[in-house]
């Protein structure tokens, strides 16, 4: 909509106009009341050269669009984005003045127009005009280059332009486009699990299964039977016992692992990359790393969120799966919920009795602890990465602030005993290795015989 002192072209008159109409008309006026043929002449050179100034009026607006640049990019790497402003009219713009909101999780190092870029870190970043001319039927980028500092979706923008044209005495309302987003997948950091998985269920996988079949780990030597292949007698047994024997061999089975999301609570503050990990940064890239890994594995991965949004992600194998978990991730936030969610997450039985299932949560609230052994008493093999910090701050203020901050500790050191008597291993994420051990335990524990119960 615009402005109710410009016209409906868009175009208004600058200051310029106004002081050159103005002097050039007292002049004149002057020259008639006092008969001096003098201020003719010095109103003269005003009249021409606004005259000339408005010989051609610009008709169009400028464009404005903004275009970011690596589709894929992690947090902690080099980003670019571009403000282009684009003129369509036949007029030359003598001045454009640009300029753009940025993310504070987007730290932009330099800025300029044509490549010319100036270091604007110490200069209030991008958040500040640029000035430049652009020509009739030409574009020039505002080029925007720095570091993207924390996964998520950051905007860009909105952004602003107005320009000045026919010799400054024309002026273009503001010309705003909407933001654009973008996308900052987290980091994977290094995690590499060794360890066999509790049960393996699937046709084909990396894993060792229970059962006899085709694979690689050797189960023992047994009598040739009707239906074995060739390359798996063993000769040298047959020629010791005068009979033929075979190798037998464990089949190779795929899992599946839930990955789990606890969203009821957020703490710490973000630092970016570089700096201190809130409870949701250390989430968000655990969950990747743990996908990334048994992706490449070849195993199933799903993806839930435990609050009141009850996000899920169907479990599936691949690179394309390992896609779709990272802009899965970008989407999580923490959401608060006065109401228990554990029906609502697995109310549509989602979850397969022979999944493991990797819990990443806080422990913050008490209704996570209560999810975890409900679902240890199910029988599902249940692994608790603990998320919240490790270098917690204290409260600042003296006296009951540090009691209470210490109580809550000791409250939350009982909750996790408990959990470890329900059953429920709880490790912190402490990237490579972190789950050996625990995956270690569970495993001895899904292959010892279980007793049924009336």
């Amino acid at each position: 909509m615009a402005d109710r002192h410009e016209p409906a072209s868009g175009w208004a008159p600058t200051r310029a106009l106004g002081r050159a109409v103005l002097l050039t008309g007292l002049l004149l006026v002057a020259a008639v009341l006092l008969g001096r043929i003098d201020l003719v002449v010095l109103a003269t050179p005003f009249a021409l050269g606004t005259a000339y100034g408005l010989r051609r009026r610009p008709t169009a607006l400028p464009e404005l669009e903004i275009a970011t640049g690596e589709a894929h990019l992690v947090e902690g790497t080099p980003m670019t984005a571009a403000v282009a402003v684009a003129n369509p009219d036949t007029v030359s713009y003598d001045l454009a003045v640009v300029r753009t909101r940025m993310s504070r999780w987007l730290r932009v190092e330099k800025a300029g127009f044509g490549g010319a870029g100036v270091d604007v870190s110490r200069s209030g970043g991008a958040d500040r005009p640029f000035a430049t001319s652009v020509p009739s039927g030409r574009a020039i980028d505002l080029e925007l280059t720095g570091t993207a500092l924390r996964w998520g979706r950051h905007p860009i923008g909105p952004a602003g332009a107005r320009v000045a044209a026919a010799d400054g005495l024309l002026v273009s309302r503001a010309v705003i486009t909407d933001p654009v987003r973008m996308r900052v997948y987290p980091m994977t950091e290094p995690f590499e699990a060794v360890e066999a998985m509790p049960r393996a269920a699937g046709l084909v996988g990396a894993h060792r299964s229970r059962r006899p079949g085709e694979g690689g780990e050797l189960a023992g030597v047994r009598v040739f039977a009707p239906g074995d292949r060739l390359r798996r007698i063993d000769w040298r047994v047959s020629l010791r016992a005068r009979q033929l024997h075979v190798a037998a061999t464990l089949s190779d089975r795929d899992a599946e692992v839930v990955v789990l999301l606890d969203v009821l609570a957020e703490a710490g503050r973000s630092g970016g990359i570089r700096g201190p990990a809130s409870v949701l940064d250390t989430t968000v890239r655990a969950a990747a790393a743990i996908a990334e890994h048994y992706l490449h594995r070849g195993d199933r991965v799903a993806l839930l969120e435990y609050g009141p949004a009850a996000r899920r992600l169907r479990p599936a194998t691949g690179r394309r799966q390992y896609l779709t978990v990272l802009e899965w991730l970008l989407d999580v936030r923490a959401e608060s919920s006065p109401h228990e969610p554990y029906d609502q997450v697995f109310g549509h039985q989602v979850l397969s009795s022979d999944a493991l299932v990797v819990v990443l949560t806080p422990l913050l609230d008490e209704r996570s602890a209560q999810m975890l052994a409900r679902m240890a008493r199910g029988g599902r093999f249940v692994v608790a990465v603990d998320t919240l910090p490790a270098d917690l701050p204290m409260p600042r203020e003296r006296g009951w602030a540090e009691v209470a901050y210490r109580l809550w500790r000791l409250d939350r050191d009982t909750m996790i005993g408990q959990l470890r008597e329900h059953g429920v291993p709880v490790v912190r994420w402490a990237g490579a290795g972190s789950l050996d051990q625990v995956l270690r335990d569970v495993a001895r524990l899904a292959t010892a015989p279980r007793v049924g119960g009336r």
